[in-house]
């Protein structure tokens, strides 16, 4: 990785992206840091340490800490990713949206476009929640108008689609995976203080020297065991050989090569993971944003939601919630891998190529041998994502190991690290290769 920094500085246009995208990353930050006109900043940060759930919190490490500071960015790009998932789910099921995607370059560019629209859309609803559910709980300051509102949403909407245009440009002017890279650098800004919490927790605050070196090596290699994990996980993959029959077309013989299909074992990526977790959420930002204190039945349902009480050695009933959460990942993992890869199409396209899989029929039966690796490989992935997003949920529980990382940001952390890494050995490759050429 750092070879591949170091020739990349060496070469005029890939380092005028790689500088391009630290300005763009700084300006980022420094918007973060920019306050929404009239909110009461301290009423926010003293409402924020009150809450137990861990749904703010987790919101909070994927702006880069300006939710907390209800900054002019508070929304950040999440309303973009949500804006993106949405459409892709959309493209499968209305076949307008299909016929756009299959129509090459000109039907992505209407595709995006309308993501836009729908991100625009999707910043002015929750912005519009924010103000009104926290400006009546005292967010506001002064005499609260209509007015007041209408500043605190247009400030919300207009940071949320600044910095979806900000990650477009990264990616036309920069290293690209611009909304990729805006959403890291939102995450990597809060280590420095997770990880000085842990330190204060358990190596500082040990009650003796051997205690907070068994803690600090403990700490280590949890992270790096868990990094390890996200490697192997990222980079799995199933390769399935595909033979293609030999032609004749005049006197030359044509096919007879092979091939294979990869299949990457954690074929759905992350979004297992963002859509139980938002599933288990909404009733507690509901119940947040509404100031309505659940009591009752309903009351322990909630806080059976609320990551923060599992696997709570005091409170071992609420970890029940965590095994709805196991269940969900699971249920998402297979839900959206169905939507996004159709084994019948892709045995049509091998049958239409003239190719076969060894040992496999064309037709039926090599779409029924798809499924059932693919099944094989789902449950794969999920169990490793499970692994992944559970371990910080149980040293939470037990230690309570406070930070607001978790297997969710790592996994995002080291995959686009990764994508991006090898995004700029293309730019090198492309570069010799024209200096070859012009030689």
């Amino acid at each position: 990785m750092f070879k591949t920094l170091t020739n990349a500085f060496k070469v005029k246009e890939v380092r005028n992206r790689l500088l391009f995208t630290f300005v763009m990353l700084v300006v980022i930050r420094f918007g973060c840091q920019l306050p929404v006109p009239g909110v009461n900043r301290e009423f926010f940060a003293q409402w924020f340490e009150q809450q137990t759930a861990g749904t703010f919190g987790f919101f909070d490490a994927f702006t880069g800490g300006s939710f907390l500071r209800m900054s002019v960015l508070a929304l950040n790009i999440t309303p973009y990713i949500t804006s993106s998932i949405i459409m892709q789910l959309l493209t499968i099921a209305i076949p307008k949206l299909e016929e756009m995607q299959k129509d090459g370059e000109d039907g992505r560019k209407k595709i995006q476009a309308i993501t836009r629209y729908v991100t625009v859309g999707l910043a002015l609803i929750e912005s519009s929640a924010m103000a009104i559910g926290f400006g009546n709980q005292g967010l506001l300051q002064g005499d609260v108008e209509v007015v007041d509102y209408i500043v605190v949403i247009a400030a919300l909407t207009a940071g949320s689609a600044f910095l979806m245009w900000v990650g477009e440009r990264i990616t036309e002017k920069g290293v690209g995976n611009g909304i990729s890279i805006v959403l890291i650098i939102n995450i990597i800004s809060r280590l420095p203080s997770d990880f000085s919490n842990l330190f204060d927790q358990f190596v500082k605050g040990a009650s003796t020297i051997a205690l907070g070196v068994v803690a600090a090596v403990v700490i280590i290699a949890v992270v790096l065991g868990m990094v390890v994990i996200v490697v192997i996980l990222n980079g799995g993959i199933r390769k399935i050989p595909v033979q293609y029959a030999k032609k004749i077309q005049g006197r030359r013989t044509v096919g007879g090569q092979s091939s294979v299909i990869p299949l990457k074992v954690n074929t759905a990526g992350v979004i297992p993971i963002i859509f139980a977790s938002s599933l288990m959420e909404f009733p507690i930002v509901i119940c947040q944003l509404l100031n309505v204190q659940g009591q009752g039945v309903w009351g322990e349902i909630l806080k059976g939601l609320n990551s923060n009480n599992w696997c709570k050695p005091s409170t071992p009933i609420y970890s029940i919630g965590l095994l709805v959460y196991v269940l969900l990942v699971i249920f998402f993992a297979y839900f959206y891998t169905s939507i996004t890869f159709n084994p019948l199409e892709v045995s049509n396209n091998i049958k239409k190529s003239g190719g076969f899989i060894p040992g496999i029929r064309p037709g039926k039966p090599t779409t029924e041998y798809l499924n059932r690796i693919l099944k094989y490989i789902i449950f794969i992935g999920a169990c490793g994502l499970l692994i992944i997003a559970v371990i910080p949920y149980v040293f939470n529980g037990v230690f309570g190991a406070s930070v607001s990382f978790g297997g969710t940001s790592l996994i995002i952390i080291v995959s686009v690290v990764l994508e991006t890494i090898k995004q700029i050995e293309s730019m090198l490759l492309v570069r010799n290769y024209k200096g070859f050429l012009n030689d």
